[in-house]
């Protein structure tokens, strides 16, 4: 049987567990974009597939799309991505400066509006504050996506969940 999520609830889901969470994942998801070189922005593993510019900018636009929707209680179709944001670099800091600005807003929002049910695309109708989590979990999927590419594309893996290989040469080097 599920319950209703309550304000005091949702606010301590936002609190207490999401916040953090975000944060630390979108410094993850600001190293992914940061490590895809602009002159192999066009790279795709398979024709059917997104390139690597593609995802950059889905990834980006999308994560500020789900935050903006726990933000507003109401999910914005449109992308706040603009068209004159062309290199990973600038999707990069434009990401940066979004996120900062949504997260202090995130930080603020009480229970009463946390828990106001919010519809997504006529697909699901959920509480604002899941989408964060919703949010995360597409980011999450795409970021890894990505993160296939770049080695195939000659460039560096960050470190996601653990030192990744690249780092770890990177740290060995600094400190021979």
């Amino acid at each position: 049987m599920t319950r209703p999520l309550t304000p005091d609830l949702a606010e301590f889901w936002l609190q207490d567990l999401l916040l953090g969470t975000l944060k630390n994942e979108s410094r993850t998801t600001q190293r992914i974009l940061e490590a895809v070189p602009a002159d192999k922005a066009d790279y795709r593993p398979d024709p059917i597939s997104k390139t690597a510019m593609d995802l950059v900018r889905h990834i980006a636009a999308a994560e500020m799309r789900f935050l903006e929707t726990t933000i507003n209680a109401e999910f914005s179709a449109t992308s706040s991505l603009p068209d004159s944001v062309k290199t990973p670099a600038e999707v990069a800091a434009w990401y940066s400066e979004n996120f900062a600005r949504n997260f202090e807003k995130l930080a603020q929002l009480k229970g009463d509006h946390l828990v106001k049910i919010t519809d997504f695309r006529g697909i699901v109708k959920l509480p604002a504050v899941a989408f964060l989590q919703v949010g995360m979990n597409h980011s999450i999927h795409h970021r890894g996506q990505l993160s296939s590419y770049l080695r195939c594309m000659g460039a560096k893996v960050p470190s996601i969940y653990g030192e990744s290989y690249d780092d770890a040469q990177a740290r060995k080097a600094a400190q021979a």
